[in-house]
């Protein structure tokens, strides 16, 4: 299933948002330095990071312990609940004593957005209250409270790590292709997870970043992968509808870019696409795996001011492809 949206703010709120962020790049004096100095924004922050497997309910369960009697008694009663959704957690913002606790069984790179994801809780006024406040009683965030913060955080975390327009600025000036999100995610410390999707998100042309989960191979079906996010840039969502599409299949337009046979990276490869307007347009498509995701780059032949690619004679249309 598509992850619901996790970034989208109203102009307002992100600008406020970002306006934090500068604030405390500011005061670590990082612009500029590359890899993004994570640490250096900590401790402009005046956050210390904790690193354990958050996977391990029972370690968790003595954290809590340590903090107050009626949480951990709460927490106890709901141990099964805790250990599911443990599962799912990889960073804790504790206000009380200014702590991150960072799950240290996941990359460096996921390690590095999950400290600016947490930082921002810390920073954002509003976040670091709320926080402290249901510390200290049995309620739990609203979820659509919840939500809201958690988009804010990862725009937070979005702006620290790329450094504003940095990101975006040397995208401008590099080659349309799936290794430009690659090589920028080195350069800043990012994952190629995230460098992937800032680089559609904040690109003038025309392109598509489709991200799978790993391809499963299922009896009588074949080879499918389950679509976790698509992020476009502007102006593709203009002029293309965006795919619904929740499983990608080897029958399916982007199915060729599924990497087969211990494939790491699929070379560009021509389809085509309809526009608003029902025109067929042709396109290239590339992809890398990068043993956790699929990440897929279309863009618009007509994006290229070079090289021309012939669409293969019968080629097979589905959806909006």
């Amino acid at each position: 299933m598509i992850k619901a949206d996790d970034c989208s703010l109203d102009p307002s709120a992100l600008r406020s948002v970002e306006e934090r962020a500068r604030a405390l790049l500011n005061r670590a004096e990082v612009w500029d330095r590359f890899p993004t100095p994570i640490e250096d924004i900590l401790a402009a922050a005046n956050l210390r990071v904790e690193k354990k497997c958050l996977q391990d309910a029972d370690g968790f369960m003595a954290y809590l312990a340590g903090k107050a009697a009626h949480i951990a008694t709460k927490a106890a009663e709901t141990l099964s609940a805790v250990k599911s959704a443990l599962t799912k957690v990889f960073g804790i913002y504790d206000p009380g004593d200014s702590i991150i606790h960072i799950d240290d069984t996941v990359s460096g790179s996921k390690q590095n957005f999950l400290k600016l994801h947490e930082t921002g809780h810390h920073e954002l006024p509003a976040h670091r209250k709320m926080f402290r406040f249901f510390q200290d009683c049995e309620q739990t965030l609203a979820p659509e409270v919840a939500d809201l913060f958690e988009r804010e955080a990862n725009n937070f975390a979005r702006f620290a790590l790329f450094q504003g327009g940095a990101f975006s600025a040397m995208a401008a000036d590099c080659p349309l292709l799936i290794k430009t999100p690659m090589k920028l995610a080195t350069k800043f410390g990012a994952s190629i997870y995230a460098s992937a999707r800032e680089f559609a998100r904040t690109n003038h042309r025309d392109c598509l970043v489709v991200v799978l989960n790993r391809a499963e191979y299922i009896n009588g079906a074949g080879m499918r992968a389950s679509v976790r996010r698509i992020e476009p840039s502007p102006s593709f969502r203009a002029k293309f509808p965006i795919p619904t599409d929740e499983w990608i299949t080897l029958d399916h337009p982007l199915g060729r870019l599924l990497p087969r046979h211990g494939q790491r990276m699929v070379k560009p490869t021509s389809l085509a696409m309809r526009d608003l307007n029902g025109q067929r347009q042709e396109c290239i498509a590339e992809s890398f795996d990068t043993t956790h995701n699929i990440i897929i780059l279309l863009y618009p032949q007509k994006a290229l001011t070079t090289t021309t690619v012939i669409l293969p004679a019968g080629f097979k249309q589905a959806g909006n492809f």
